[in-house]
């Protein structure tokens, strides 16, 4: 047998897809393997997405991406990568370009159950399975899906290990989505990036990041309408971020000091109180936003605060 080369075995799960609606692309994968995230799934703005896996060939990745970007189709450029390589049959292979085309294949030498299902705007691929069914299951949830990409995507995943997953068990997850039409900016092109790169329950663990990730959306748009002295904006996307991570003491202070700066003091004032019981140095983040005016009250409104937070000390 030859010697195969550039390998990880990220034996595993996937998908890759596009959202043509909502102008996105994106790839998510689950496998027994630590940092699948690092592996399988490739996807770039303006271009597609690639998730090479089984016995992987790294390189499929950048040159899978690279094919598309010279105008190649899915097909084409799946049949260029597996051409030249001496252990294809052990591979598995998918690609799809930014109009939704796709194209995807599983080496008769890939460990059984394994798989794939193309569809429109999609195509799930799985080996090491404990049955055939997770890739019908898969492709099932996706065309019954609705709402953003990431979080269908995430469905996905859950609904491959509803059906067993792989053989082996669990241990990382990753998702990643970018923009279908690029502005030419990496750190706007690129939407999602999420890893879990060795937990129990990976998948759950990343519906539980995407969920905060969502949360630090909206304080994102809540700081930049804070920045625009948009009060009530800021309000309104602080209080979604808190719905949707309430357990986050970042998000509860920056919600207590919008509601402040909208001049609902009084409902801030317990906020602050419990934050200032919970870890003095919100008090010490409070004082030096106050100096760079980015609490927007004045001294009699300062002082209340100041003496929630000798209460929450004292309690």
């Amino acid at each position: 047998m030859k010697k195969i080369k550039a390998i990880r075995p990220a034996h595993t799960y996937s998908i890759v897809a596009v959202d043509r609606k909502a102008g996105e692309i994106g790839v998510a994968v689950q496998s027994h393997w630590f940092s699948v995230g690092s592996a399988v799934p490739w996807a770039e703005a303006g271009v597609g997405a690639v998730a090479t896996q089984s016995f992987t060939n790294l390189s499929f990745g950048p040159r899978g991406l690279e094919l598309l970007r010279q105008g190649r189709s899915p097909q084409e450029v799946m049949e260029e990568l597996l051409q030249g390589d001496p252990a294809s049959e052990m591979r598995q292979l998918a690609v799809i370009d930014r109009q939704g085309r796709a194209a995807a294949y599983t080496g008769k030498r890939c460990i059984p159950h394994a798989g794939h299902t193309v569809g429109s705007n999609f195509s799930v691929q799985a080996n090491l399975m404990v049955s055939a069914e997770v890739w019908t299951a898969m492709a099932r949830s996706f065309k019954r899906s609705a709402g953003p990409l990431a979080e269908r995507l995430v469905a996905v995943l859950e609904a491959g290990q509803t059906c067993g997953g792989d053989l082996r068990g669990k241990q990382s997850a990753a998702i990643l989505v970018v923009r279908a039409e690029p502005v030419g900016q990496i750190w706007k092109d690129r939407l999602i990036d999420l890893r879990i790169e060795d937990h129990e329950h990976p998948v759950e663990e990343l519906a539980r990041c995407l969920r905060i990730f969502r949360a630090y959306e909206h304080m994102n748009h809540g700081d930049q309408a804070l920045e625009e002295e948009d009060r009530e904006r800021a309000l309104r996307e602080y209080g979604e971020a808190r719905r949707l991570y309430p357990g986050s003491e970042e998000i509860r202070f920056w919600s207590a000091v919008s509601m402040a700066n909208a001049g609902k003091l009084r409902v801030a004032l317990p906020v602050f109180t419990e934050l200032f019981s919970a870890r003095p140095n919100w008090r010490t983040l409070l004082e030096r936003i106050y100096d760079l005016e980015l609490l927007k009250v004045d001294q009699r409104g300062y002082d209340r605060i100041l003496a929630a937070a000798r209460k929450g000390v004292e309690e």
